[in-house]
């Protein structure tokens, strides 16, 4: 039996603390689907198919390893319909800790076969988190020990684009 996992999230945009508890997902699953959660209720930087692209490109060295969008719908029903067994969750501070235990106790409602696992990234990513990025970045700060580097491109290139629709104050 294959063990798969789901490791949801919006990802906006995907970090390199991301990428390490992905890395320690593969130490325990065979295979791991990243999934983009498409969350309408959510501003977001970066559109669906460009945090699709940036992941896609990401996670290309890693063969069992893939990435999918969930548009709408329970998580717990997507993990079903993908015969996952478990759900990946990035934990830094006891506060995620506190939101993502009780949302894993829904999900074993919902899908009861179904376990979720909190994984710890290293200690030099416990800080970091997208929107912390986004801000640092806007600010004109360095962020780029915490993205990749198609990423930062990213992350540039909507920064300039929003310098761009900036009316000038006179």
């Amino acid at each position: 039996m294959t063990q798969k996992a789901i490791y949801p999230g919006t990802f906006d945009p995907f970090t390199n603390g991301h990428l390490d508890v992905l890395e320690r997902a593969l130490n325990i699953f065979q295979e791991v689907v990243v999934v983009i959660a498409d969350n309408s209720q959510k501003q977001t930087l970066f559109s669906v198919e460009e945090r699709l692209s940036m992941i896609r490109e990401i996670i290309e060295d890693y063969p069992a390893v893939s990435v999918e969008v969930l548009h709408d719908g329970l998580l717990a029903d997507y993990a079903r319909q993908k015969g996952a067994r478990a759900i990946v969750r990035g934990v830094r501070q006891v506060k995620d800790f506190e939101y993502e235990f009780q949302i894993s106790l829904l999900n074993r409602h919902l899908y009861p076969e179904v376990t979720t696992v909190f994984l710890m990234p290293n200690v030099k990513y416990t800080y970091v988190a997208s929107s912390i990025i986004k801000e640092v970045a806007m600010l004109g700060g360095d962020v780029s020990k915490f993205v990749h580097s198609s990423v930062l491109k990213s992350l540039h290139g909507k920064l300039e684009e929003s310098k761009q629709h900036k009316p000038n104050n006179i």
